[in-house]
Formats: C-alpha cells, structure tokens, sequence
C-alpha cells in the first residue's frame, strides 16, 4: 500500500536533503529560533495533509533528515483535527487559513500543575451573556508564540468526575488577555516553538466553542489517537536517521567486527518492527477504525526505538558521530517518549483497552 506513495515519499526526502543542510540544523538548534522561511517552502514541497498515508510519509522522512526542523514544518496544522471533526462553519474558515498555510494553529492542554493528567487541568472558562471568560495558564505548548489561533481545552463545569465539564475554545491569539512566553533551552526539537501561556480575562465570543459544552475531553482523546500516529512517524524517521549515520559510518571504515554487526541486525529489526507498527495504526486512520491499543503501541514503541538507536549510533560511532549531527539526534529522540503521553500512560491505554474487550 505504501508502495504507491515513493513518488511523493521522494519529493520529501529531496526536499529535506537540499534544505535540512548540517549548517542549518546547527544554526537552528543552537540558535532556536522557528524556521519560517522553510515552513513556508515546505507547504507545497514536502506538506500534504489530504490525506494521513501522504503525512505519515511526510513526517518521517523529513525527521529522517532532522527532527528540529522536519516538525517544525509540519506542525503549523497542529490541532487541525479537532476542527474538522468537531467544528462550526466559521472555524472550519479559519482553518481553511491554517491549511493554505496562510495561519499558525496551536492546541493548549498541558498545565504547570500537570501534564499527562487532561482531566485535572485548572484553566477555566465561565460564561457570561454570549461569551466565555477565560483564566488560567498553559505550558510546553507547541507553536504557543508564533501561532494565530490556539485550540484551549478549559474547564467550563464543576463535576463529580473530573473528565466532564471541560470544553475547548478557539482562542484568537491577538485577544486581549492573552500572552505567549516562548521557552529556551529545551534537550532536544529546539527549532519549534514551545511556549507558556497564559489567559488573564480573555473574552472569546461562544461561537468559537468547538461542538458541545462539556465535551472537551472527549474530543481532544480522539485528537491524540490521531496524533500519536504522526509522534510514532517522528521517532520513525528519528530512529532511521540514526541507522543511516551508523551505517555510513560502518561502511566508511570498513568495520566487520561482530558486535557491530550485531548491533546493526537489531537495531535493523527494532526499526523495522517500528515502522510496522505506524504504518498499521496510520491504515486505521485511513478506514476510520478507531484502535487506541494500536495507536499506542506504535507511539510508545517508536520512541523507545528512537532513543535507543540514537544510543547505540553514537556507541558505534564515537566522537565521529558529531559528523553525522548524532548529537542533535541523541537530544531530539528523548521527547519522542515524553511527548503526546508518556510511554508509561501508553502502556496503561494499551492495558487497558485490551481488558475492556470481549
């Protein structure tokens, strides 16, 4: 099936080749500083969101390249999913906007006070005539200073269960009441944007309430069985990135010793393993097949993947793995495990949902 896409899969490694240069991946990671002028060159060379085949495909080999900037340039769309599903007819206008590339979108959940834990977040939005009062604050929120629009998930009622009452906005990011504070010195990704946000009275008029009141964790639980296909694309193309400096390495030198061939076939396998996993859980994107148990084996697996073949590339490779850039590798593939739900909270909905069945 992914045979069909090697045209399309071509056209981004090209791209990713001639414009993820190792002077750029340095200059951008040291600098952290979001790459603009590539997001924009990407939206008709290396970005296609018709359809989650072409941005699985895209993602990965674009962070087989580098995954500060391969995620910088797909991630403009973040959030996109919880519009088209759940939207009205003005947000899905102004999504139009983020889709063309015109517009930076942005999703708002994590909290200081917590991060995997959706259902404890404390930002509030209280009606008041035809609008809602937004207070609170975000963090670690991608795009968060360069975005236009943020999705917010905010707490909108008082329940006896924790994941009820909570409503997401579409917040404006020029409204009155609203900051971003970008963060630096982040392990690994520096080249996209992470913020903290923060709401201080912020009006937002009702009709930029996504769906129905009271069904925000719903819908951003459904966002992130979408997503975490695209994270496990990431530490796809992390892991293989590794392997490819590995190889190169191996080859250039002429290395034949046992354990290093040893090490190839595992780390061979692991990835291999990945990829099945991603591609599987991206094909229940495709038919409309909600499986969260497969969704989270590919996310959690492929992280752990990238993380362990960043280890062993620079293992293998030694202070010469700087030539590769396996250093940024290295510092790039731990998020994979952290990010979208950690790999212990993917273990849980793995768990789980295989004991709710029959």
């Amino acid at each position: 099936m992914f045979e069909e896409y090697d045209d399309f899969r071509k056209k981004v490694k090209e791209f990713a080749l001639e414009n993820f240069t190792d002077d750029n991946i340095r200059k951008y990671d040291k600098d952290e500083i979001y790459p603009e002028e590539l997001r924009k060159k990407g939206i008709n060379s290396a970005i296609d969101m018709t359809n989650p085949i072409k941005i699985v495909i895209g993602i990965e080999e674009l962070c087989r390249v580098d995954a500060g900037l391969g995620i910088s340039v797909t991630t403009p769309y973040f959030g996109n999913e919880v519009i088209n599903l759940f939207g009205n007819d003005a947000q899905k206008k102004i999504l139009s906007d983020v889709m063309s590339g015109k517009k930076i979108l942005g999703l708002g959940v994590t909290e200081p006070s917590g991060g995997s834990d959706v259902a404890g977040i404390k930002t509030t939005a209280v009606k008041s005539g035809n609008k809602y009062i937004i207070n609170g604050s975000k963090i670690f929120i991608t795009n968060g200073s360069i975005a236009d629009y943020i999705l917010v998930l905010a707490r909108t009622s008082n329940e006896s269960k924790r994941h009820l009452g909570l409503s997401v906005f579409l917040v404006d990011t020029k409204s009155k009441g609203f900051s971003a504070s970008k963060l630096h010195g982040k392990l690994g990704v520096r080249a996209t944007d992470t913020a903290e946000l923060k709401f201080n009275n912020l009006e937002v008029d009702e009709s930029m309430l996504v769906g129905e009141e009271g069904m925000g964790f719903y819908y951003i639980m459904i966002f992130f069985d979408i997503s975490r296909v695209y994270v496990a694309a990431q530490a796809l193309g992390i892991a293989e990135g590794a392997f490819d400096a590995m190889m190169k390495y191996v080859k250039s030198n002429n290395i034949k010793d046992e354990n290093t061939m040893f090490e190839i076939a595992k780390l061979y396998t692991r990835i291999q393993a990945a990829k099945l996993l991603t591609y599987n859980a991206t094909m229940n994107l495709v038919n409309s097949v909600t499986k969260p148990e497969d969704t989270s084996a590919a996310k959690a697996y492929a992280g752990e993947t990238a993380v362990y073949a960043a280890e062993k590339a620079l293992e293998v490779t030694g202070l010469s793995g700087y030539k590769y850039n396996l250093d940024i590798v290295f510092r790039n593939a731990k998020i994979m495990e952290i990010w979208e739900g950690t790999t212990d909270v993917e273990n849980l909905i793995i768990a789980r949902t295989l004991l709710k069945g029959d």
